[in-house]
């Protein structure tokens, strides 16, 4: 397998730059990327936004949506690009045009798959580690269990503060190091939590860390802070059963 998966945060002429040079090397010559944008609802606007920010490294994006048989797109594609947004509403969709399992074959197969965000949050088994509001139920939390551990896009450490005057104070609401946790105490496999910007490269090989640093969570364990560039293959093994 060949996949590209990004936290998000891309809003940086840096940061739009790092992820260019990450895609043209990971998708090569191809000529187009199937592009899913089921995680908003407005999906033409959504093409049009990744190409006016450059989140597309000067491919060209084929929406998924102007197609009438989705699942024959998939099978058809190139290569695949899975955008940000609601992740609750992408995998209701995926579901929705029977794509969990064409993409899984697809992308096992060697088609070079790139998730930002919810796209990210699709490519692990679950999308228990997802930050998003539930406003839409899927027929079920499985996604396409591309890799053997959870994400956690956009992950941050501490707590937020809020500004009263000039003051800022703690918001002492739950933090991702919380949430994560609880993961954990109904569940086994590692959580990787992804700082803004940071994308991993995961292949048949490893799983390899750039552009920013992330935070490994293992059940029983305290978390691991790792930094770009290292492989985490060793830290996000699934659990032995």
């Amino acid at each position: 397998m060949n996949l590209l998966l990004g936290s998000g945060g891309f809003r940086t002429e840096e940061r739009v730059a790092n992820l260019a040079r990450h895609m043209r090397a990971h998708f090569g010559d191809v000529d187009r990327l199937l592009f899913i944008p089921y995680a908003l609802a407005d999906h033409d606007a959504y093409v049009g936004m990744m190409v006016q920010r450059g989140i597309h490294a000067g491919y060209r994006l084929d929406g998924i949506h102007h197609y009438d048989d989705p699942a024959r797109a998939v099978a058809e594609a190139p290569a695949i690009f899975v955008g940000g947004g609601n992740t609750f509403r992408l995998v209701h969709d995926l579901y929705r045009f029977g794509l969990i399992e064409v993409i899984r074959q697809r992308v096992r197969a060697g088609v070079p798959y790139l998730g930002i965000s919810a796209g990210t949050n699709v490519a692990c088994p679950t999308l228990m580690t997802t930050n998003d509001m539930p406003i839409v139920a899927p027929p079920s939390f499985e996604t396409l269990d591309l890799v053997p551990f959870q994400i956690n896009p956009h992950y941050f450490n501490g707590q937020v503060h809020v500004q009263e005057g000039e003051r800022l104070v703690p918001h002492f609401g739950e933090t991702r190091d919380d949430r994560i946790r609880e993961y954990h105490e109904m569940n086994d496999r590692p959580v990787l939590g992804l700082w803004e910007g940071g994308i991993l490269h995961v292949s048949d090989d490893d799983v390899t860390l750039h552009c920013a640093p992330a935070r490994v969570f293992r059940r029983g364990h305290q978390p691991l802070d790792v930094e770009p560039v290292a492989s985490l293959r060793e830290w996000l093994a699934p659990p032995a059963s």
